[in-house]
Parts: C-alpha cells; sequence; structure tokens
C-alpha cells in the first residue's frame, strides 16, 4: 500500500493510495472540464486536494490510461497529462492527443528528474508542463485556465489563417474560373455573376468565358464540371484555359471543343468526371449566332417580343463519353437582345418544402415578371439592367429554395445594343 506525502501551501497532505479515487466534483456552469491521466493514485490525490484548496473552478475527471481517456476526451477542456502512463511511454501521448483530439489544451505533468520532458513536450504542441511537487493549488488552477484560453487563442489563430488561405485561392480559382472578357465591340455589354453552392467559401468547377475574334464574331463559353470542391475547380480552370486558347487561336469551333473534351480526359483526377458545356458564338452582325449544347441547359433569349428558350441538338456530356460529332444550330436574335446562359445550379432549387425544382420553365417564368416590372417608355441602358437581373433573379431562386442553393451557379448575360431601343 503506497503512501503518498507532498508539501505544499505550508502543510503535509498524507493519503492512502486507497482512498485517491474519490469522485468527480459534477461539473457546473463556469467550470473547466479537467481530464487527469494519471496511473499513480497518490499524484491523482494530490491534484484533486490542490483544486480543492485554491477553490479552482475546475470539474475534474481522472483515469488511469490512454485507453480510458478515450471515451471521456469529448467533453474534456483540459487534459493532465503524465508522461509515464501504462499504454503511453515519454512523449507518446502528447502525440497521440495532438493527432486525435487536436481542440483540447495540454499540461504535461513530470517528475523532478524529467524537467526536460516538459520543455519537449511544449514543443510537441503541448501547452505548457508542471513539475510534480513544485505546484501549489493556485498555480495549478492559473495553468489550466491559461492551458484552456491559449488552446483558444491557437484555434482562433488557426480559423484565421484557414480564412486567409481560403481567401487567397479563391481569388487564384476566380481569375482562372471567370476572366475578363476579351470584348473590342462597345456596343455589347457583359454581365456575370458567381455563387458556390452549400454555403462553401471556396468555388467550385463551375466557370465562363468569352472571347471577341478578330474576325469579329464574339464566342462565349459556359461550362459545369459535375462535383464540387478544389480539384473540380482546378479542373475548370484548365478546361476554359484550353477553351480560350483554342479560340484566340483562330480554330474551328468544333475543334475548340474536341480540345477541351482531350484536356478533360487527360488531367481529370477520376473517370467519372466529366463537363457539360453551352457555347455561343455571335455573328458580327449581331443578329444571328451559332449554338452548340453538350449535355447542357440551353440559354435564354431576352428579347422586346418576350423571353425564349434557344434550342439545338445536344451531344453527351464529355467525359460520359467522348463526342465525335458536336451539332451546331443557327439561331436569330434580332436587333435588340440579352442572351443570358447560366450553370444548373440555378434551375436545380427548389420550389418550397417539396420536391419540386424550379426548371426552365420557372426560370422564364420569374425572367418574364421582372422585365414586366422594369419595362419604362424611355428604355434602360442595357448593361445596368441585366446586372439588376441577375442579382434579383439569384435572390428569388434563393427565396423559393427556402436558403442558400445546394449547387454552384454561373450566370453570364451578354446584351446588344449597349442601351435598349438604339
Amino acid at each position: 500500500m503506497k503512501i503518498y506525502e507532498s508539501h505544499g501551501r505550508g502543510r503535509t497532505v498524507t493519503r492512502d493510495a486507497a482512498q485517491a479515487r474519490v469522485p468527480a466534483p459534477a461539473a457546473v456552469p463556469g467550470q473547466v472540464h479537467v481530464l487527469l491521466i494519471e496511473d499513480d493514485d497518490g499524484d491523482a490525490l494530490l491534484v484533486q486536494e490542490l483544486l480543492l484548496e485554491a477553490s479552482a473552478p475546475v470539474a475534474l475527471n481522472r483515469v488511469g490510461s490512454i485507453a480510458e481517456a478515450k471515451p471521456l476526451l469529448a467533453s474534456a477542456a483540459c487534459v493532465l497529462l503524465d508522461l509515464g502512463l501504462p499504454d503511453a511511454h515519454q512523449l507518446q501521448g502528447v502525440h497521440w492527443l495532438q493527432e486525435n483530439v487536436p481542440q483540447v489544451a495540454v499540461v504535461v505533468l513530470t517528475g523532478l528528474a524529467d524537467e526536460h520532458l516538459g520543455a519537449a513536450a511544449v514543443r510537441a504542441g503541448a501547452q505548457d508542463y508542471l513539475v510534480k511537487g513544485q505546484v501549489d493549488g493556485s498555480l495549478l488552477s492559473r495553468v489550466i485556465h491559461y492551458a484552456v484560453e491559449r488552446r483558444r487563442f491557437e484555434e482562433m489563430q488557426q480559423q484565421l489563417r484557414e480564412a486567409q488561405i481560403y481567401a487567397r485561392e479563391n481569388a487564384r480559382l476566380e481569375r482562372g474560373l471567370l476572366p475578363l472578357p476579351l470584348l473590342a465591340d462597345g456596343r455589347l455589354t457583359v454581365a456575370t455573376r458567381y455563387r458556390p453552392g452549400g454555403g462553401q467559401m471556396l468555388l467550385g468547377g463551375d466557370f465562363f468565358d468569352l472571347v471577341e475574334g478578330a474576325d469579329g464574331w464574339v464566342h462565349v463559353v459556359v461550362g459545369d464540371v459535375c462535383g464540387r470542391g478544389p480539384e473540380e475547380a482546378a479542373l475548370g480552370v484548365c478546361l476554359r484555359v484550353a477553351w480560350r486558347t483554342m479560340v484566340l487561336a483562330g480554330r474551328p469551333m468544333a475543334e475548340v471543343l474536341s480540345a477541351v473534351q482531350q484536356v478533360l480526359e487527360h488531367e481529370r483526377h477520376e473517370d467519372r468526371l466529366f463537363v457539360t458545356l453551352c457555347m455561343v458564338s455571335v455573328a458580327p452582325d449581331r443578329a444571328h449566332a451559332r449554338l452548340h449544347l453538350a449535355g447542357h441547359p440551353p440559354p435564354l433569349l431576352l428579347a422586346p417580343g418576350g423571353v425564349t428558350e434557344l434550342r439545338a441538338p445536344v451531344s453527351a456530356p464529355p467525359g460520359i463519353t467522348h463526342v465525335e460529332a458536336w451539332p451546331v444550330r443557327e439561331v436569330a436574335l434580332g436587333d435588340s437582345w440579352t442572351l443570358l446562359m447560366y450553370t444548373d445550379g440555378l434551375i436545380e432549387g427548389r420550389i418550397g418544402a417539396g420536391p419540386e425544382r424550379l426548371g426552365s420553365d420557372g426560370l422564364t417564368e420569374i425572367i418574364g415578371k421582372y422585365l414586366h416590372t422594369m419595362r419604362s417608355p424611355g428604355g434602360q441602358e442595357r448593361k445596368p439592367r441585366d446586372e439588376r437581373l441577375l442579382d434579383a433573379l439569384i435572390d428569388r431562386v434563393r427565396d423559393l429554395n427556402g436558403g442558400d442553393l445546394d449547387d454552384d451557379l454561373a450566370l453570364l448575360a451578354l446584351g446588344f445594343p449597349a442601351v435598349a431601343g438604339t
């Protein structure tokens, strides 16, 4: 039977080992939940006595090994860790806690002969260390609370660093997915919007681009890489860059789409990944265009006569199968129009609590009602009108869905001429 004797605060504490496993006091609001991992009954009793003497606002629980600690760590704010446990020698316990419960503050308890291990434990991730026999209750209480606050501060700093990384990554991806249009014709206007799905900070795999060639043709693409995440976003950047490169090289649109498909097949990290594409090439007269659809929702034409969906033969999305032919259709635009291109995140939102989705018909209805309320005898400048339209459209779709949309969405509105009615 072991007798543990220690001197603290001017008096001697002597206890029989059988008395060491005193039940932990019940936790009350405002107390710090502390888990003592100590296999020596005497040392465990001393810790409890020191905290009681100091009237420390601590709810203490005690176990004798890492294995016994595992089910209790979820509720602990701080761990007092002995470095000589039956299942963890020296710094092994610190490493295990860092790997499995990094959010918990760790204060290491060392013997006088092993004081050097305390400093090593702090370097390994512990918040502090104490030498047994050289601490009183007030110091122990202060160290526990300091360790908890320091761990919270470290978590806040980590969250800040992650937010900064997210912001930098977002900016980098935005430059790749959502570039500035290459447009020389001042009669045309461009308005764009992008919203990540599911309340994410990072962009997904949706992308768009617009390039005016030396021959006066204006080529626009909107694409959607299936899936959501940094891998899909990086793939979207590759596809968008490949598309712009081929367009700037003056290649026929069938070759452009085949090049995008080839990049997809070589760069995707999973065979399941595919991309849907909508590409419109507007003729120099601005009254006609050529439309390619590869598994993508068709664009909407907003003209004085109303809102219509432009139709064309649809090929399979690249990645699902290897597309050999890219069907195209000539479409009439008229002399005053806005062409709205979007990814399917815009129309897959729910309408109310049921399973019904908005769909392209619902989208057309929303746009028609909005344009009706915006009509005025003198006409409006097209770009500000289209900017307001995109904002109102996103707000309305989100309202119908009851919050953030599940999928990412990208919208591009190309308008002609710059001022309605001119």
